[in-house]
């Protein structure tokens, strides 16, 4: 046996051993990434710059590949979460801006060696960061102000004292932000109306007092499509990159990114009275064909969701999940399928059940449906 020849068995091998162990996988499209991306950027003028939000792997997909996808088509800024997300992708030859929406004390260390953009939104984390300014005098902030959702950000009574300490610590600010509730609920626009009123007097104080123009964003992905007037000096999106804009009127404008697939690992008749799974969780009242799919609690799949709560599609038919979902399978009700062990299981997908069509089983959002697919499943990608 020649090298080739040889080589060429091993990479068999190897494809067959991924094959037979990892028939569950997330696929990620990123033309339709791409597409979402461009979407919404055509919602605002070509002079607004665009964050993409990257947190949480990328809303659950690989948070690596999809910045890598929109820094090839010029993604302006990246968001993420934590510290530790940004390192990973500063690792991985991102050399786009990245904000860090919620830095710790702790972190300043990292955020300077590794050229962050550290959302500031208390004193006690202000002060944390002008104690590491001699690094780098010139570091940049975002400066986040609290207009109604109530989580981070200083309060409107706090501008005369923020304004000495950046005054007198030297502070380069080159946003000033706030986050939008409800910008998806048109109900609330009042509420809506009020925290852009706000955001507008504490830009316009802000400004007055450190006695300089300073660039701003506030418009999150439901902010772009209903709120656009808004749109300041850049804009955010997140799940509507992931193709989701919380709105019916842009359903088929925005193209889910992922699908989750797996498979009928083996195939059980059960007779009337048996039962199926941990705690007896289903006691078939009939003769019933059960289906047992390699994913489980582990991999995201809430166990809410057995007992036929959820349904999977075989062969584009609904079944439902019978008995209580385990760590790492659960079972579906195949009875009125045509349908083979080792034939396709689709989870959601990116048209016939969506990961929003999924959520409303367990009355939830397709952002936690997306952000709890295990690190364990494959990812496989849809080039741009």
């Amino acid at each position: 046996m020649n090298m080739s020849h040889f080589q060429e068995k091993l990479l068999y091998l190897k494809w067959k051993k991924n094959k037979l162990n990892n028939n569950t996988y997330l696929k990620i499209n990123l033309k339709n990434l791409v597409a979402n991306f461009l979407f919404l950027k055509s919602k605002i003028s070509d002079t607004t710059k665009f964050l993409a939000v990257v947190k949480a792997f990328g809303y659950g997909s690989n948070s690596i590949q999809i910045a890598k996808c929109l820094e090839k088509h010029s993604i302006d800024y990246l968001a993420v979460a934590y510290t530790s997300e940004a390192i990973q992708l500063r690792e991985n030859a991102i050399k786009i801006p990245i904000l860090v929406l919620h830095p710790q004390i702790g972190d300043f260390d990292d955020i300077f060696q590794y050229d962050l953009e550290p959302n500031i939104y208390s004193f006690k984390i202000l002060n944390e960061f002008i104690n590491y300014k001699s690094i780098n005098h010139n570091q940049a902030i975002h400066l986040k102000f609290n207009t109604g959702l109530n989580r981070l950000g200083f309060k409107y009574s706090d501008i005369n004292t923020l304004c000495g300490i950046i005054t007198s610590n030297n502070i380069n600010i080159k946003y000033i932000f706030s986050h939008l509730g409800a910008s998806e609920d048109l109900s609330e626009i009042q509420f809506t109306e009020s925290q852009i009123k706000l955001f507008e007097k504490i830009s316009e104080d802000m400004e007055k007092k450190l006695n300089r123009r300073i660039d701003k964003h506030l418009l999150n992905t439901s902010g772009i499509l209903n709120f656009s007037d808004y749109q300041y000096n850049m804009v955010r999106s997140g799940i509507g990159l992931y193709g989701f804009g919380n709105d019916y009127n842009y359903k088929s404008n925005l193209k889910p990114v992922v699908s989750l697939i797996s498979t009928i690992s083996q195939i059980h008749e059960i007779k009337e009275g048996e039962s199926v799974g941990y705690n007896r969780g289903f006691i078939a009242d009939k003769n019933t064909i059960v289906g047992i799919v390699p994913i489980g609690h582990a991999d995201g799949i809430s166990r809410a969701l057995g007992n036929r709560k959820g349904k999977l599609l075989v062969n584009n038919i609904p079944c439902d999940i019978i008995g209580n979902v385990c760590m790492d399978m659960l079972m579906i009700d195949i009875s009125s399928v045509d349908c083979s062990e080792g034939d396709e299981v689709i989870v959601f997908d990116e048209e016939k059940q969506t990961a929003e069509d999924f959520s409303k089983y367990s009355d939830t959002i397709s952002y936690e449906i997306l952000t709890s697919i295990s690190q364990r499943i494959r990812r496989t990608y849809l080039s741009d």
